[in-house]
């Protein structure tokens, strides 16, 4: 029987239809399979709009490799597949967690076929960049979108910014960034995230000012990063001003934009206000609870992170991995042995989370923050997992700290044989040669160091006056005000000797006589920012500063004599805690 032409048309448009119809309700994937072959039937296998539709019905059932095997079969006509169709694919592929690449394979079949794409492909496309962290792979994709003459698109650009910070190209997103005609609040949101989330907080903060500068009003995930700046560089007025900012401005304070104000208020040193916003919430994620029990290791407030874990298991939030790491942390910092031990097997018999390498590693550093080395060494040879460097300099760290000397030299030749461009197990080494006095030794260490060309990291302090943040490096001499600095040491130093300090020179790397090394001493950078501190600040002010590695044993002596002799509460973030020195004691109750 023969049909006119008209009547197929409607029959196909019927047809049509009715798996459109049918797609729109579908919510499994045995129906997904059914309409799949009804599609077949019906002839519609290369219909445009049902496929697309097909598509994303797919993705939203989680099967998007379902469609793609149908769509990109060996017999499969994807030359005549249009940009949208394609689109569809793309962003599904863009949005899963595992298969981000896929959507940039996609792309390069889109474009092989010459299907033209359009300004909605890129931002797909450098979502999926940015996932896989394939830095080359997005330069090679922004020569596509400036050949395609997309690079004026704001919607592109901003995506472009995102995929450079995200693949460590933070310098390429800064140019694309300043060259855009034209930008929005998503712009600047995104060049600060990538600065923060790179750990150029500085300039993250300073791009925030701009912002303001420019007129642009910052939403919450601007804040969140900002914030996040704040919080890496220990500069708490500016996260107070970002806090009143935050009221006076209206802006909506989600629970990830109230954990950002906890966790800069909690590494900023003011664990006291973490609490009170903490306290404030309706709704206590797993995240707010981390924060604050986090917050309390680092302030040394074992007991009360303790207290917070048993209200967390309470309120009906479970722990996970994060918040073990740091409850089993204050338990360190704070000598809660026994604890730190009942926490520890709690993972596993209470909670099912099986221990990582962080966790073996925190309980071994609670046995021997407590001079427990033995019980240390026990732990770390019965472990299921192999220890690691850090691990093992643990122990090194403990071994000279309690007089097992033999013990730390061997383990650190090892280190010095596994990892030997690691300057950090070079120093550690040549502590332990110090505390034997064995300066001969000591001496062929620095030499080693030498031969290799392997340097100590300098220390670097950060300190916030007046809305701006000033850097102090170790022995660094170019501060305009180096003379009246150094002349601020000098008293320091001559009143702390009256009081009876007496320098600790063992832990000078250097092959120098005893005046020499307290001179070396009194050039680290931690000094240099508080006798900057003390002529810039009137007396009695809160000193506050922020170290990149591990007080030394004479900084944290000579911090809390100067604590006493200037009567100032000074408040230092190092690379693992916070030390408050107050009258002569510090927090930490030499537990560091």
């Amino acid at each position: 029987m023969h049909f006119p032409a008209s009547k197929i048309i409607v029959n196909k448009r019927a047809a049509e239809q009715q798996c459109l119809s049918i797609l729109q309700t579908c919510t499994t994937l045995l129906n997904l399979n059914q309409i799949h072959a009804q599609i077949f039937k019906l002839g519609l296998q290369d219909n445009q709009l049902v496929l697309t539709k097909f598509t994303s019905t797919s993705s939203d059932l989680n099967a998007i490799d379902y469609a793609s095997s149908i769509l990109f079969s060996p017999d499969a006509k994807t030359h005549l597949y249009d940009t949208f169709l394609y689109n569809t694919v793309i962003r599904a592929y863009a949005q899963t967690h595992q298969s981000k690449i896929t959507a940039v394979d996609i792309y390069k079949t889109m474009v092989w076929n010459d299907v033209t794409p359009n300004k909605f492909t890129y931002p797909f496309v450098l979502k999926a960049c940015a996932g896989v962290g394939r830095l080359r792979l997005g330069e090679s994709v922004h020569g596509k979108v400036v050949k395609f003459g997309f690079d004026e698109d704001i919607h592109v650009l901003n995506t472009m910014v995102h995929m450079y910070c995200s693949c460590g190209g933070v310098e390429n997103a800064r140019v694309v960034f300043d060259e855009m005609p034209k930008s929005d609040s998503v712009s600047w949101s995104a060049m600060i995230g990538g600065y923060a989330r790179m750990g150029k907080s500085t300039s993250a903060v300073e791009l925030f000012r701009e912002m303001q500068i420019a007129g642009v009003k910052p939403d919450e995930i601007t804040m969140v990063s900002v914030l996040s700046a704040c919080s890496d560089l220990g500069a708490l007025e500016l996260g107070k001003w970002v806090e009143n900012y935050i009221e006076r401005e209206k802006i909506p304070k989600s629970i990830e934009l109230s954990n950002a104000l906890i966790d800069m208020f909690t590494k900023c040193g003011d664990m006291d206000k973490a609490l009170r916003l903490f306290k404030t919430l309706d709704h206590k994620t797993i995240v707010s609870w981390t924060s604050v029990i986090v917050g309390m290791a680092m302030h040394g407030r074992g007991l009360e992170a303790a207290s917070l874990f048993e209200k967390m298991n309470l309120s009906g939030v479970p722990p996970d991995d994060v918040t073990f790491i740091g409850l089993l942390s204050a338990c360190s910092h704070s000598g809660l042995v026994n604890e730190g031990q009942k926490y520890f097997d709690s993972m596993t018999s209470n909670f099912h989370i099986k221990p990582k390498i962080e966790h073996y590693g925190c309980m071994v550093d609670l046995f021997s923050r407590a001079g427990l080395v033995k019980e240390a060494l026990d732990f770390v040879t019965k472990m299921p997992l192999d220890p690691n460097p850090i691990i093992w300099r643990t122990l090194t760290a403990a071994c000279r700290l309690h007089g097992q000397l033999n013990l730390g030299e061997t383990i650190t030749k090892k280190l010095i044989e596994y990892e030997p461009l690691d300057q950090s197990n070079y120093v550690l080494l040549s502590n332990i040669y110090g505390k034997m006095s064995d300066w001969e030794k000591k001496k062929k260490i620095r030499d080693m160091m030498g031969e290799k060309g392997i340097k100590k990291i300098p220390g670097s302090t950060m300190i916030e006056l007046d809305n701006k943040m000033y850097e102090f490096v170790s022995g660094d001499r170019t501060h305009d005000l180096d003379k009246e600095i150094h002349e601020m040491i000098d008293e320091m130093g001559w009143k702390m000797k009256m009081a009876g300090y007496v320098a600790t020179t063992s832990e000078v790397l250097l092959d120098i006589n005893e005046e020499d090394k307290e001179d070396a001493l009194n050039r680290h950078s931690e000094k240099l920012a508080i006798a900057f501190a003390l002529l810039k600040t009137p007396p009695g002010t809160r000193i506050r500063i922020v170290k990149n590695l591990r007080v030394c044993s004479d900084c944290h002596s000579a911090t809390k004599f100067v604590s006493k002799i200037y009567n100032r509460e000074i408040v230092v973030r190092d690379r693992n805690r916070f030390h408050h020195f107050r009258d002569g004691i510090c927090s930490c109750k030499d537990f560091w």
